[in-house]
C-alpha cells in the first residue's frame, strides 16, 4: 500500500506518482519546506493513480467532486508508465483540466515529445543533487499550487 501522508478519503490536493520512496519523500519535504504539504496522496505505481484519480477499485469512495490541484507524475513507473497516466487523464472529460507535471530523470528528447503530445503541463528533470531537487520541487509546487489559476471545473 502507499505511503500517504493522510487518509485515502480526505480531500488532496496534491497527487504524487512515484515508485521510488526515497524521490516521493524528497517530494514531500520540499512541498513541506513551503508549507504546501496539506493534504497529499501518494501512489506507488500508474494503476493505483489512475484508481485514486478516478476513485475506483481501493478508492471507490474518494469524494470526486474533491478535485486535485495538481498531478506529480514520474514517467517510468510499474503496472502503467507515466505517459499512459497521462494519456487517460487528458482523454477524460472530468480530468482534462488537472495540471499533470511531469517529474522525472529522462532527459531523452522522445519522451518530452511525447509527454507535452499528450497534454503535459510542464516536464521537470529531477536534478541529481539535494538542495537542487529540493529547490525544483519547491518553485514547481508554489507555481502550480498558489500562482496558477486553473479554470473552474465544477461549473
Amino acid at each position: 500500500m502507499s505511503t500517504n501522508a493522510m487518509k485515502i478519503f480526505d480531500p488532496v490536493d496534491i497527487l504524487i506518482v512515484e515508485d521510488n520512496s526515497s524521490d516521493a519523500e524528497l517530494t514531500i519535504r520540499a512541498l513541506k519546506k513551503s508549507n504546501l504539504a496539506n493534504h497529499i496522496f501518494v501512489a506507488e505505481n500508474g494503476e493505483e493513480a489512475l484508481d485514486f484519480i478516478f476513485s475506483r477499485g481501493h478508492f471507490s469512495e474518494r469524494d470526486k467532486s474533491k478535485t486535485l490541484k495538481v498531478i506529480f507524475l514520474d514517467l517510468k513507473l510499474p503496472k502503467i508508465s507515466g505517459l499512459e497516466v497521462l494519456k487517460a487523464v487528458k482523454a477524460n472529460e472530468s480530468t482534462r483540466m488537472l495540471p499533470v507535471v511531469i517529474i522525472t530523470s529522462s532527459k531523452e528528447d522522445p519522451d518530452i515529445k511525447e509527454a507535452y503530445a499528450l497534454g503535459a503541463n510542464s516536464y521537470v528533470v529531477k536534478p541529481v543533487d539535494f538542495e537542487s531537487f529540493i529547490h525544483a520541487i519547491n518553485t514547481t509546487g508554489l507555481y502550480w499550487l498558489l500562482i496558477n489559476i486553473p479554470p473552474n471545473v465544477n461549473g
